[in-house]
């Protein structure tokens, strides 16, 4: 990381009402002196100036902003820095930005510099930078709510904690190194093993109870499968509220899976609409009835769906044995039925609706998310939300339970090094520059 003061535009790209420029480091507040006509030994700190932006060079104006200083360390990255709200035109953006540029040992900000500084000057750790991009990305209520648990450090703190055990167990391995023709007391060694997988037993549970992997920020999978002209592509239709998928009486129409991003009560859930499943002889048919299959198999949710008048639930009786309960099954077409037979549907546990006549959708919606909230609690405090925090985690738990004080003990002090690395490298308590190109690479600029 150099020392150049950095700028870029925080907001989105654009046309719009208001835009903010954010600058910071040593060099922030010469903004004030070269680009403004208020005296700097006035400035306060956190105090928002209306004031004329200059070009530094020509003097010519550029705008009316106000602007606003926070000075080092009580900021956003721990550094001076200054943030110029101006109008929201892209020729005020651009005559701003090319302006910053004319001033020495000033450059644009690179992906996520801002907040990797603030993660060089101690402002955040790693999960707390992943919970703001997080944030950033949130599509709905709940993707917000565990961004900001994210945010305010429930993982670091329980994570620092695992670290800060694992030191303590490594200070009285490496006492022992120093005397090896001492035998450490039976107790210690009870101590320290149990100690041990105590850890390991703690971090295992962590990572079953408590994964949610990518999911919540990619999305829930659920997939709609079943015979040609079950309804499937008006059923995605109609939970979209647009036309994504064709509709038509012809069999075999959808080949390819089509896909939408809908949000059921804060769960972001991606719907696939399948190819029908049958004999089929067309070769690309074929090829989307066996993406139809792989579909299903990587589904987190499954919903097998026929037309009553001319299906049988039966043809799904292989697909729910392989589900893991992970699935419904609905008949579509159900305002064509006979109360008699929806009585008898519904004993039998089948989800009645009509794509077509918006019947029974929302109880076919409620049951997804009740689904999803019973196999992931979003509400307990400690979710992993990142794939890489179950390698780490998984490393960590790997060197614990090599541990063992009946071999060499510059060997067992090594297995507690390392799974206190492991732990390290989520939060980024140790040298990870590897790890940070591809965490704050993906932050847009300006942030």
């Amino acid at each position: 990381m150099d020392s150049k003061t950095i700028y870029a535009l925080s907001t989105v790209a654009g046309k719009s009402g208001v835009a903010i420029i954010r600058i910071s480091g040593s060099k922030a507040f010469s903004v004030f002196e070269k680009m403004t006509d208020i005296p700097v030994d006035i400035l306060q700190s956190r105090k928002m100036y209306y004031t004329k932006i200059f070009n530094p060079v020509s003097r010519e104006t550029l705008d009316n902003c106000l602007v606003v200083g926070f000075k080092s360390p009580n900021s956003f990255t721990g550094e001076d820095t200054v943030e110029i709200n101006c109008h929201g035109s892209k020729a005020v953006i651009k005559s701003i930005l090319e302006a910053l540029s004319e001033i020495t040992d000033f450059r644009m900000a690179e992906a996520g510099e801002f907040s990797r500084r603030s993660f060089y000057n101690g402002k955040m750790d790693l999960t707390e930078a992943d919970g703001l991009a997080d944030l950033i990305d949130a599509e709905t209520a709940l993707q917000q709510k565990i961004a900001l648990q994210q945010m305010g450090g429930t993982l670091f703190n329980l994570y620092a904690k695992w670290r800060e055990d694992l030191l303590n167990i490594l200070s009285y391995v490496e006492a022992y190194i120093d005397f090896p023709d001492e035998d450490i007391p039976q107790n210690i060694v009870f101590k320290l093993q149990n100690s041990v997988f105590k850890l390991s037993s703690a971090i295992k549970s962590h990572i079953k109870d408590n994964s949610l992997d990518e999911k919540m920020r990619n999305g829930f999978k659920v997939v709609i499968s079943g015979p040609t002209n079950a309804g499937k592509s008006s059923l995605i239709n109609a939970l979209a509220k647009r036309n994504v998928a064709i509709v038509s009486d012809i069999a075999g129409t959808t080949r390819d899976a089509i896909e939408c991003y809908i949000d059921i009560k804060g769960y972001p859930v991606i719907f696939s609409d399948t190819a029908g499943l049958r004999d089929a002889k067309d070769e690309i048919e074929k090829i989307g009835i066996e993406i139809a299959k792989q579909k299903i198999a990587g589904a987190d949710f499954n919903i097998f769906m026929f037309d009553p008048q001319t299906d049988s639930p039966d043809i799904f009786s292989e697909s729910i044995k392989e589900s893991d309960n992970n699935c419904l099954l609905v008949a579509n077409k159900c305002d064509k039925l006979s109360e008699e037979q929806k009585r008898k549907y519904k004993k039998e546990g089948i989800t009645l609706i009509s794509a077509k006549n918006n019947i029974g959708l929302q109880n076919l919606t409620d049951t997804i998310a009740e689904f999803l909230s019973n196999r992931y609690d979003v509400n307990k405090a400690h979710l992993i939300t990142r794939h890489r925090y179950k390698e780490c985690l998984t490393d960590c738990i790997r060197n614990l339970d090599n541990f063992n004080l009946q071999k060499n003990i510059e060997l067992a002090a090594e297995d507690i090094r390392l799974a206190c690395r492991a732990i390290g490298k989520i939060t980024g308590q140790v040298e990870v520059s590897e790890i940070l190109d591809k965490i704050f690479g993906n932050f847009c600029i300006g942030k």
